[in-house]
């Protein structure tokens, strides 16, 4: 985990999809690195495709200065992966051209900012490239294991909270039931904690299948018991039990082949779909004759100004990464654990998803308020 070599030069890309604190991280890191460590800050632009492409910029510390509260990334992201970049009408394996870029921008370390994938893409080009890298967790949905909490998580949270507290007075204004639909495709934190905060009366995510008959039994209940209208936070992910097979995607094809000139064809992009949110509540007001309303917070949950506990996050980190990397710490995520920064091997959280477990105490905490999960009624 340790390297006898001074680290000299450090990289730095984001990846994967934008959220609040990305700016703030790469300041901190970049800012501890250039200040107290005397390193040499090289910035990627575009995440993996950057490094690909070789478009590298020089970061000093006037350049991160002042970006502390700025949403987005200075750097630019996507969600490209070395080993299936797709590159002229096909889809290669870039794997040994970036690496061919980390040692011609003589980078003794390449720090990747990022959620689940980002983690495998860092893992595997130290794998089989031999890079040197270290990982920061950045994504709303809080799914990366080996860290209590990520970066963008809170600002994502306090913005589907503030739009669940707004939605619940046209709700009562107008007698309706709302499903306000939030981000997670596989992980439900998102939505359980901005839920509960938010007092969304049904919370529904991916972790468990919900049955129509129950959210229809308890929606007519709470109308029974005097309550006119009733709000739904449901993550995009949640599927109804009838309905198992969407929990588990197909599996891609066959891996590309380590020869870089080895190609296939791009797979054509994905198809936009009606949200889930629109189907849940079209079948709900079907199954009640309450009138229904549907708001999906899309992207809007990944924009703007990050919270001040992001960007104390984003602050822990980045300066914890720049003291590792001082020790030629390397090949590790710089995870948060409670309250302590700390470095985990990358080989230990590489693909692992953290999900929501059936007894988590913020489920527990949600059925004592009276909050239907959708696989039980709380009247019942």
């Amino acid at each position: 985990m340790a390297s006898a070599t001074k680290t000299n030069c450090i990289g730095i890309l984001t990846s994967g999809g934008d959220c609040p604190g990305l700016n703030a991280a790469i300041r901190a890191v970049a800012k501890a690195a250039i200040n107290e460590y005397d390193m040499t800050v090289i910035g990627i632009q575009d995440g993996f495709r950057g490094l690909v492409e070789n478009r590298v910029i020089h970061i000093d510390a006037k350049m991160v200065s002042g970006i502390l509260t700025t949403g987005g990334t200075i750097l630019g992201t996507s969600r490209d992966k070395l080993h299936k970049m797709p590159m002229g009408g096909k889809t290669r394996d870039m794997t040994k051209v970036a690496v061919e870029n980390v040692k011609k921008n003589h980078i003794d370390c390449l720090v990747c900012l990022g959620g689940g994938g980002t983690q495998k893409n860092a893992y595997r080009l130290h794998e089989e490239g031999g890079i040197d890298v270290m990982t920061l967790p950045k994504t709303i949905d809080n799914d990366v294991s080996g860290t209590d909490v990520t970066f963008g998580y809170d600002t994502a949270r306090q913005i589907a909270t503030d739009a669940i507290d707004r939605l619940h007075t046209t709700a009562t204004s107008h007698h309706r039931v709302i499903v306000c639909e939030i981000m997670g495709h596989k992980t439900g934190w998102l939505t359980l904690s901005s839920g509960i905060a938010g007092g969304a009366d049904v919370i529904l995510i991916p972790e468990l299948p919900y049955d129509f008959d129950v959210v229809k039994e308890y929606l007519l209940e709470r109308r029974r018991r005097g309550s006119r209208f009733s709000i739904i936070a449901v993550a995009e992910g949640a599927i109804p039990k009838e309905e198992p097979a969407k929990a588990n995607k197909k599996k891609k094809k066959a891996k590309v082949k380590e020869n870089e000139d080895t190609a296939t064809d791009v797979e054509p992009p994905n198809i936009v779909e009606e949200p889930i949110a629109s189907k849940i509540a079209r079948r709900l007001q079907e199954l009640t004759g309450i009138d229904a309303r549907v708001t999906s917070l899309g992207h809007v949950q990944r924009g703007g100004v990050p919270t001040a506990f992001d960007r104390w996050l984003c602050t822990r980190l980045g300066t914890k990464a720049a003291q590792l990397l001082a020790k030629g710490v390397y090949n590790v995520m710089v995870g948060y654990h409670a309250g302590i920064c700390k470095p985990v091997k990358l080989e230990e959280v590489a693909g692992i998803r953290k999900e929501v477990e059936p007894n988590d105490p913020m489920i527990v905490s949600a059925r004592l308020v009276g909050t239907c999960m959708g696989d039980k009624n709380p009247f019942a």
